[in-house]
This record gives structure tokens, C-alpha cells and sequence, in this order.
């Protein structure tokens, strides 16, 4: 007892150390951790044998982190990604694998290590990378998706890289590895001895089980759980969701990581999405770290020391190589720019799937065991520098972004009922009321620095052109309830009315106007309720002026409702007879019904209030 107390205080010490003062240097939370990790292993020696099975444990952050990942996204929406974790992911595994298997042959391996170390390289470090991109806002970049694509591929491409393993290893080898790995638990042994079609009978199911419990199983159970009004017990059905779902996968030899990202997916519409992620993301984060620190930890320096030349040629050129492949297959799919380096940069790491295989290869014989050590130095030196990578992402964006680049529009994975386009100040106060109230928006602006600036405050927000057809169907157009029009150009704003008009007679449109005459344009081009920029705040200064000459607040406030309903109407009174090819002072239909308006606005306005005499009020008493 005393000894884990100790050991839990130690990484509960680095943690708190190093992670902030990585943050406060821009480093971010991930090479924090890993830098605690090497401190305190290799570099103090404070800890020991207990490190592997710590390890083991922490692996179910990762878990978790694809369980909230998938809450995030419904079925539709992974079924709309189906092109790029199909070809974009596919082609990574695919290419790299073979490109690795050619440089390890090239270096004198056989084949079946080779091509061991082939699946082994492709996969990147889900992990590292996702946090990464969540920490600096960088999901909702098309780079950011593509990169989340690639890294769901290869979390799922792990499944048939475990089940060809075998395969690889000599029969004899194979034969001794499954001796010396036979287990008693029933469960296992009985899955030992089914034939092949009957263990794939049985993982597809293990997989439906996931999917039908998801759909009929946990929601009740956690509508009952619910009932009893205890967040502990909340929070221990959802551990128990995870690690139940996990147990199940590793019983069948899958990943424990896609079986919870299922179950992610199916609960995403439930009406327990946020208090499972409410529940979720503390145990998330600290397992995490506690992982990344159990990585950083476990590199094995004697090796780097006795052959440094050796592992930092390796790891250069294991990122070189993987960096390749991704910049072409970022070419090939669209990819420009900062985008084209954050899916390189971000994903030219090994892997935490790496460990497993490794350990997997090692077990059936297929690497030796001075191979395996040297080829887990390399993954984890690649990890270590990941974050690294992505600051060299940041200083070639900002470089772009000084030298006029241009940024690709953001890939939209959520679509709601509500759409602002354009969130400079007007748009920002209009989305702020509307979330804090409970609904959903789906944001979109052109001008990037907004978008950065709104992330880093929470935001959920979409950079590009929301006058584009392509982006404005992307976000919903087609189902959306309500389009809000904020744009600062007063052109974009009327094409944009037009146009959503146009494709959408039935949604209601709401859109900011620069003055009355594009009040008039607006109302022409079919938007439903239209503001002018400065009338409100000028209504409201009207009616503060009137509470300080004499009136009280509520009739004040009463005049203000006469004026701003009645003008409204004049307004669009007017929009009937303006003629947008004559200047409004050159109309004189227009000028004799401003003048007639003006007129019943004034009349209205007295009938309903007499304002008191200024001469009488400023006489001296009789």
C-alpha cells in the first residue's frame, strides 16, 4: 500500500509540474507529459517493474478518448466521412506499409519481419494526435478531419494486422507462442479451439452485440440508473460501459478502442450524450496523461546511448518516409496549404497501437527480442517529437498567413437547425444568445482569425466563404430551420438571402441590414425578419433620452415598442414603392409616402402620450 501511495504521488507530482510549464511555454499538455515521463525514468530511475502494468492500464484513456469521440459523431456523419477513411486512410495504411516493408528488406530483414514492421510504422498515435489537434482548435480544419479519418482507418486496420501476425511467425514458432500464451480463463479457451469461420461467426457478433446493446440495452439501463438521482452511480454506469464494451473486444481479439468508438457512435443522438461525456472526460484526461507519462517513462536510453547514431537515423527516416506519403495523398485529395501540413506533419509519427503489435510480433516469435527493443526506442522517439511537429506546423502556418495564403474552408461534420453566417460582432452576440439559451448553431465565417479566436474561447466554428453553394449545403441548408445573415459585406449578404431563397422557399431567414435602403434590397431578395445595424441601439438611446427629459421608464419603454413597431411597418410600406434603379431623393412616389408615414408615426406617437410642457415645468411656483 505504501509503495503505490508513493508511486501515485510521483506521477501525480510530475503531472502537475511539468504539464503547466509546458503549457505556459507553448509546448502543449502532450510533450509535458512525456517529458515528465523521461524525467522520472530515465533520467531520476523512480520507477519500477510496476511501469508495464501502469502502462497497460493507462491504454484505457485512449479507449475512452475514442468513446467520446464517437458521441460526437452520429452514424450519418461517419457515413458521410466513408470516402476518406476508405481512400485517404486506406492508402495510407496500404502505401506505408508496403514502403516500410521495402526500406526493411532493403536493410537486410526477411520478409515476414519486414513486413511485420511495415504494419507496425503505418499507424500513427491516435493519442497524441487528437489531443494535439483538440488542444489548439484544429479538429474542424479540413486538415484536422483528414488526419481524424486516417487515424479511425488505422484503429480499425489494426484488427487485420492482429489476425495476420500469426500467419507471419514459422508453424513451430507459432506452435510455442500458442503453448506458452494458453490461458485457463473458459471464456478464452473456448475461443481457442473454434474453427476459423467460427471465430469470425463470433467477432462479428461480439461487434452487433455492441451496436444492439447500444440501441436497446443501455439507454433503459440508464434511464433506471438515472432515476436514482446519484452522480456517482452515473458515473459508474458510464465506466461501466466502457470497460464492459473493452472487456468484450479483447475476449475476441479486437481492438478495445473500436468497439467503444461504436458504441459512441450509436449513442450519439441518445438523450445521455452529455452526461456520459460529463461523466467520461475526467477519467479521459487523467489516464491520458498518466499513458503519455508511462511513454515517455519506458524509452530505453541505454539503447539510444550504445547506438544513438543508429536510432536518430531511424527516426528521422521513419518520419521522413511516412511524411511523404501523406504530403502526396494530401495532394491527391485537395489538401492546400496550412491544411497540407498539419495532415503531414501531424501524422508522420508511430504509434501507440505499435506497443501491441510490437509485443504481439515478439510473442509469436516473428522479431527478436534485440529487434523489438530497438524498434519500441524508435516508436516512442517519434511520439516524443510529435509536438514538436506540430509547433513547426504552427510556424509555417504563420508564415503562410504573413505571406497572404490562402486557407482551404473547413470541413463541416454537424449540422443544426440554426446557421449563422458571418460572426464579427453583431453575429457573435446573436450566436452567445442563442447557445446560452440552449440551442445549437452551426457557425460560419471567412474571416480565420474569428474562427481561431472564437475556438480558443470554446466555440464550435467553421472557416470559409458561407456565400458558397457547396459550403452553405454542407452545413445544412437543405434541413435548417432558421438562416442568420451576418455578414459585414453588404453585396455578400443580399446574394446570400437571394440564393438561400431561392433553394430553401420555407426557411426563415433573419438578416442584418447596413441601412434602409439595403433593408429594401434584403426585402426584395426574400429574407423573412430583417435589422438594421444601428437601429435598435439608436431605439434604445431614443428611449433613455425621453426617461431623462421628464417621462418614466414605463412610458418611455411604451413609446419606444409604438416607435419601433410602427417604423418597422413604414419601413416595409416604403420597400414597395422604392425602385432600386432611381435615387430614393429623385422618387417622388417615395418621398409623398415618407412624408404621409412620418406623419401618422408622429400622430401615434402624441395620441399615445402627452409630453409634459417644458415652459409650464421650468415656471417658477406661484
Amino acid at each position: 500500500m505504501e509503495s503505490f501511495l508513493f508511486q501515485a504521488t510521483l506521477y501525480l507530482i510530475a503531472m502537475v509540474i511539468a504539464v503547466p510549464l509546458a503549457s505556459r511555454a507553448g509546448l502543449g499538455s502532450v510533450l509535458g507529459y512525456l517529458s515528465a515521463g523521461i524525467v522520472i525514468g530515465p533520467v531520476l530511475g523512480l520507477v519500477g517493474s510496476e511501469m508495464t502494468d501502469l502502462q497497460h492500464f493507462a491504454e484505457f484513456g485512449v479507449v475512452m478518448m475514442l468513446f467520446l469521440i464517437g458521441l460526437e459523431l452520429e452514424p450519418r456523419a461517419l457515413w458521410a466521412m466513408r470516402d476518406k477513411l476508405i481512400g485517404l486512410g486506406g492508402l495510407q495504411v496500404l502505401i506505408t506499409m508496403t514502403a516500410v516493408t521495402v526500406a526493411a528488406m532493403a536493410f537486410g530483414q526477411g520478409f515476414r519481419v519486414a513486413l511485420a514492421l511495415g504494419m507496425i510504422f503505418a499507424l500513427s498515435s491516435t493519442a497524441i494526435v487528437l489531443q494535439t489537434l483538440n488542444e489548439k482548435r484544429l479538429m474542424q480544419t479540413a486538415g484536422g478531419r483528414s488526419a481524424f479519418s486516417v487515424l479511425l482507418t488505422q484503429d480499425i486496420a489494426v484488427i487485420p494486422m492482429l489476425a495476420l501476425m500469426p500467419l507471419l511467425a514459422f508453424p513451430g514458432a507459432r506452435a510455442l507462442a500458442k503453448a506458452e500464451n494458453s490461458v485457463d480463463h473458459v471464456a478464452a479457451s473456448f475461443l481457442e479451439r473454434l474453427p476459423g469461420w467460427g471465430m469470425t461467426l463470433v467477432t462479428l457478433g461480439a461487434v452487433a452485440a455492441v451496436i444492439l446493446a447500444g440501441h436497446f440495452l443501455i439507454r433503459p439501463m440508464f434511464r433506471f440508473v438515472h432515476a436514482a438521482k446519484l452522480r456517482e452511480i452515473n458515473t459508474a454506469m458510464a465506466l461501466m460501459i466502457v470497460v464492459a464494451i473493452a472487456s468484450l473486444m479483447l475476449l475476441v481479439g479486437l481492438s478495445p478502442a473500436l468497439g467503444t468508438f461504436l458504441a459512441g457512435v450509436v449513442l450519439a443522438d441518445s438523450e445521455f450524450k452529455h452526461e456520459l461525456e460529463s461523466d467520461i472526460e475526467p477519467f479521459k484526461g487523467l489516464l491520458l496523461g498518466l499513458f503519455f507519462i508511462t511513454v515517455g517513462a519506458g524509452i530505453n536510453f541505454s539503447i539510444v546511448i550504445a547506438t544513438p547514431f543508429t536510432i536518430l537515423g531511424l527516426v528521422a527516416g521513419l518520419v521522413a518516409l511516412k511524411a511523404s506519403v501523406l504530403y502526396a495523398l494530401g495532394q491527391v485529395f485537395g489538401l492546400r496549404a496550412q491544411d497540407q501540413w498539419l495532415f503531414t506533419l501531424g501524422l508522420a509519427q508511430a504509434g501507440e497501437f505499435g506497443f501491441v503489435l510490437v509485443s504481439f510480433a515478439v510473442t509469436q516469435r516473428i522479431l527478436p527480442s534485440g529487434l523489438a527493443q530497438m524498434v519500441l526506442v524508435v516508436i516512442a522517439l517519434s511520439m516524443l517529437i510529435t509536438p514538436l511537429l506540430f509547433i513547426l506546423h504552427d510556424w509555417l502556418a504563420r508564415r503562410m498567413r504573413n505571406a497572404g495564403g490562402t486557407q482551404a474552408a473547413d470541413e463541416i461534420d454537424d449540422q443544426q437547425p440554426i446557421i449563422i453566417a458571418g460572426v464579427g460582432r453583431f453575429g457573435q452576440v446573436v450566436n452567445r444568445m442563442v447557445t446560452m439559451s440552449g440551442f445549437k448553431t452551426t457557425v460560419l465565417d471567412n474571416d480565420l482569425q474569428t474562427i481561431q479566436l472564437m475556438r480558443k474561447f470554446g466555440a464550435k466554428a467553421y472557416f470559409g466563404d458561407p456565400t458558397r453553394p457547396d459550403l452553405l449545403a454542407a452545413a445544412g441548408i437543405g434541413t435548417a430551420q432558421v438562416l442568420v445573415v451576418c455578414l459585414d459585406d453588404r453585396p455578400s449578404t443580399t446574394r446570400l438571402v437571394a440564393y438561400a431563397r431561392r433553394i430553401r422557399p420555407d426557411v426563415r431567414i433573419i438578416a442584418r441590414a447596413r441601412d434602409r435602403i439595403h433593408v429594401f434590397e434584403l426585402y426584395r431578395a426574400g429574407a423573412n425578419d430583417i435589422v438594421r445595424e444601428m437601429f435598435d441601439s439608436s431605439v434604445r438611446a431614443g428611449r433613455y433620452v425621453l426617461e431623462n427629459v421628464g417621462l418614466s421608464e414605463f412610458e418611455a419603454a411604451e413609446l419606444q415598442k409604438i416607435f419601433f413597431k410602427l417604423d418597422r411597418a413604414a419601413v416595409r410600406n416604403l420597400a414597395e414603392v422604392w425602385k432600386p434603379d432611381i435615387p430614393v431623393d429623385k422618387n417622388p412616389e417615395y418621398i409623398a409616402r415618407t412624408h404621409e408615414l412620418n406623419r401618422e408615426l408622429e400622430t401615434a406617437l402624441m395620441e399615445r402620450f402627452n409630453p409634459p410642457n417644458s415652459e409650464a415645468d421650468t415656471a417658477p411656483d406661484s
